[in-house]
């Protein structure tokens, strides 16, 4: 896509970081970083969204964000990482181009995700439960 920037960083257009690269992704060091070491995994064909994702691609970017947060953990000593895959803006997705967040985490590093826990209704657990399973 002409004006995504990580379709441009795929053709080289813009430069980066990069980490790791495959036929079908490609990783580099995210420019506005949660924590140091905050890295992208990126598939280099232009997809809006993990739904729109091949089987490979899925399972390429899933392997390497595996391999990059084996690598980014020891590089920067980290106890624990995320692993963020946002879709659409209403789940905070950026770029409009389907990417994976491998973020390392310490203690106290002040990164929050605001979770809430919410509790169904009588029934409607089962109700969308049933709603789900019809989708599948």
């Amino acid at each position: 896509m002409q004006d995504c920037v990580f379709c441009k960083i795929v053709g080289g257009q813009i430069p980066a970081a990069a980490l790791v690269e495959t036929d079908e992704v490609i990783s580099f060091l995210d420019i506005a970083p949660v924590n140091p070491g905050h890295c992208l995994v990126v598939p280099k064909r232009h997809v809006q969204s993990l739904l729109d994702l091949n089987e490979n691609e899925l399972v390429s970017c899933i392997l390497t964000a595996q391999k990059l947060a084996r690598s980014v953990m020891k590089a920067t000593g980290c106890p624990g990482l995320n692993l963020l895959q946002n879709n659409d803006r209403c789940a905070g997705q950026l770029v409009p181009h389907a990417h994976f967040h491998v973020i390392p985490r310490s203690p106290g590093d002040g990164f929050s995700f605001g979770w809430r826990q919410g509790r169904y209704a009588e029934g409607e657990m089962d109700r969308l439960r049933q709603k789900i399973l019809q989708a599948l």
